[in-house]
C-alpha cells in the first residue's frame, strides 16, 4: 500500500455545517455502460437518486445550496433536454423542489445566499428560478464562454435562460491563485478555511466539487462530489487503499467478514491497487466531456479518499442511505457516528 500525498489542508477553527438533502428525484433506464467502464455483469443501471447539499457557515449563518437535483417542473425543460430524455427512454420523478424541503423544515428560501452547480447538467441545476433574484448563480471556470446563452435565446440550449436572468451570475476564476488542496485547485469560499470550492475538470465544463469543514479539533471534512465519480468503484481500491484480504463486515452475509479474493475477477488486470472502474470513455452516447481528465481528477480525489476524516460524498452515492443522516439532520458528526 503505497502512501497518500499530504492533503495541504489549510489550518482553521472555522467549520460550516453541512445537511445532505434527499431531493426526491430519480431517474430510471441509466445504463452503467454509458457512464463506467468496464462492464460487469449484473451491475446494468446506475443509482440515480440525486443529494443536494445544504451548507450553513457556523460563525456568520450564511447560507448556500451546492446542487438543486432535479427541477420539479422537468416537463418545462429546454427542448433539448425533452428530446434527450424522450430519445433515451428515462423516467425522471421528482416529488418536491429543494426549496419546498427546505421550508418544509422552516429554513426560508430567501435566506440562501447562493446555489453552486457542481455542473450544467440537468439532475444537478434543479430551478434556480425559485430562489429570489438575490440570490447568487456559482458555476465553474468556462460555464459563460460555453453554455450561455440558454434557452430560448439559444434554441439548441440545455439550461434556460431563466436560471441565471437577473441574478448574479458568478463564475470561480481560479487562475489567479496558487491555492490547493492535494492537486486540485482552490477556491476559499468564506476565506477563512471552513469551505473550498475545488476545480474538478473531465465531466463537463466547469465541474466543481466542494470541500465543507464540519469540525475542528479534530477536523473532519465532507467532499461533495457531484459527478467527478458517479460510483464508489471508481474510487476504489487505490494504490492507497488496495483491495484488503479480508473485506469486514461481509457485505452479502451475517458472518464476519469475505475474502478479497472473492471480488478479484472484476478488477481491471486482477490488480488490486486499480480501481473497480473507470469513465467510461465510450463514443456512441458521451457522457463524459474528457474521459482521460475525469481520470485524472479521480486519481487526485483517491489521495483525499483514504483519509478517515473525509467523507466523500458524490451526488448519486445511494450507499449513504442507512449510514449518515440526512437532512434535516446534519452529516456533521460522521467521524463519531462511524466509530459506534
Amino acid at each position: 500500500m503505497s502512501a497518500a500525498p499530504a492533503s495541504n489542508i489549510p489550518p482553521s477553527s472555522s467549520t460550516v455545517s453541512v445537511s445532505i438533502i434527499d431531493t426526491t428525484s430519480s431517474i430510471k433506464g441509466v445504463d452503467t455502460w454509458k457512464f463506467l467502464s468496464p462492464s460487469i455483469k449484473g451491475h446494468d443501471y446506475l443509482s440515480t437518486l440525486a443529494f443536494s447539499f445544504f451548507i450553513e457557515h457556523s460563525a456568520s449563518k450564511r447560507k448556500l445550496m451546492f446542487d438543486l437535483g432535479i427541477r420539479k417542473d422537468w416537463q418545462n425543460s429546454s427542448p433539448f433536454l425533452i428530446g434527450r430524455f424522450k430519445m433515451g427512454g428515462y423516467e425522471l420523478t421528482v416529488k418536491k423542489s429543494v426549496r419546498e424541503i427546505l421550508e418544509a423544515e422552516g429554513i426560508d428560501g430567501r435566506d440562501i445566499e447562493a446555489v453552486i452547480w457542481s455542473h450544467w447538467h440537468f439532475d444537478h441545476t434543479g430551478n434556480p428560478d425559485e430562489f429570489e433574484k438575490s440570490t447568487t448563480l456559482i458555476v465553474g471556470p468556462g460555464f459563460s464562454s460555453h453554455k450561455l446563452p440558454g434557452y430560448p435565446k439559444d434554441p439548441n440550449s440545455s439550461i434556460l435562460e431563466s436560471d441565471y436572468a437577473g441574478r448574479e451570475l458568478k463564475e470561480i476564476d481560479f487562475s489567479g491563485s496558487d491555492l490547493k488542496i492535494g492537486k486540485l485547485d482552490a477556491y476559499d469560499y468564506f476565506n477563512d478555511g471552513s469551505f473550498y470550492l475545488l476545480n474538478s475538470p473531465g465531466h463537463a465544463i466547469g465541474h466543481l466539487c466542494a470541500l465543507a469543514r464540519v469540525t475542528s479539533s479534530p477536523d473532519s471534512f465532507i467532499l461533495m462530489g457531484g459527478d467527478a465519480f458517479h460510483h464508489a468503484g471508481e474510487l476504489r481500491p487505490s494504490p492507497y487503499l488496495p483491495l484488503p484480504a479480508d473485506i469486514t463486515p461481509h457485505p452479502f452475509q451475517g458472518c464476519s467478514s469475505c475474502p478479497g479474493e472473492m471480488f478479484e475477477s472484476l478488477l481491471p488486470e486482477k490488480d488490486s491497487t486499480k480501481p473497480f472502474y473507470i469513465p467510461s470513455p465510450q463514443q456512441k452516447v458521451p457522457m463524459h466531456l474528457d474521459p482521460d481528465e475525469a481520470v485524472r481528477t479521480i486519481q487526485k480525489l483517491q489521495e483525499m479518499d483514504v483519509r478517515e476524516d473525509i467523507l466523500m460524498a458524490a451526488a448519486h452515492d445511494d450507499s449513504l442511505y442507512g449510514i449518515i443522516d440526512l437532512f434535516p439532520k446534519t452529516a456533521n458528526n460522521f467521524v463519531k457516528e462511524g466509530e459506534n
